[in-house]
């Protein structure tokens, strides 16, 4: 018997550190939108952070410079290096930059760095790029700007994905299908075969939930 193909997408688990909580939760809601990025805990200060680190062992983490108790850089300081950081600040002076290298930061980024460089930065943290040349760091994030998604959702056809969001949508008829793509009800059908097979599921409703996980409804 063929094993399935695994139906979620390469997963980096994210640890977020900032004490401003509007900006860290807005932060963390974005990123854990993102297809292959999943915010597995976040800290107000430099002390959570530590021991959120200890308890989720992230891929990745993102760190704010000041914080209460422990600043980020205090706290990068006692944390392992093997879990790249990238210091995500509002204080990007070369002074602060020297700061976060020297305590094994990867990545120094403004906070108005838009979320797909975000999202970029930590793919390149977790791939094990540098982020600290600000002359370098927009060629980094160009090679990193794609989700990284198993061989199934990767294989989906570009007909395959405009089904897969309709299912997102609410769209879910054989017969609206058709009627929307232009095909025949059979084709439709064909086509949903193949789906399943390269997502590992068995119905139209866990094929809409997969392509809201890989974001296929915010396609346009």
């Amino acid at each position: 018997m063929t094993k399935p193909l695994v139906n979620q997408p390469i997963m980096i688990d994210v640890l977020i550190a900032d004490d401003h909580r509007l900006m860290l939760e807005s932060l963390a809601e974005a990123l854990d939108s993102i297809p292959d990025i999943r915010v597995v805990a976040t800290a107000g200060d430099g002390a959570a952070l530590i021991e959120a680190v200890r308890r989720h062992r992230p891929d990745v983490l993102l760190v704010d410079i000041e914080m209460p108790q422990v600043s980020g850089i205090a706290a990068l300081r006692e944390l392992p290096n093997e879990i790249p950081a990238v210091v995500v600040t509002m204080h990007t002076g070369q002074a602060e930059r020297r700061q976060a290298e020297a305590a094994g930061a990867v990545g120094f980024l403004s906070k108005a760095t838009p979320l797909p460089d975000l999202a970029a930065a930590v793919r390149a943290a977790a791939a094990g790029e540098m982020l600290l040349d600000p002359d370098a760091i927009a060629e980094v994030l160009d090679r990193h700007r794609a989700p990284q998604l198993d061989a199934g959702a990767a294989s989906l056809t570009a007909r395959e994905r405009e089904i897969l969001k309709l299912l997102a949508t609410g769209v879910s008829a054989t017969d609206e299908l058709a009627d929307q793509l232009y095909i025949s009800q059979k084709t439709v059908k064909n086509h949903l075969a193949r789906i399943y097979e390269k997502l590992a599921v068995s119905d139209r409703a866990q094929a809409a939930v997969e392509a809201i996980r890989l974001g296929l409804h915010r396609d346009r």
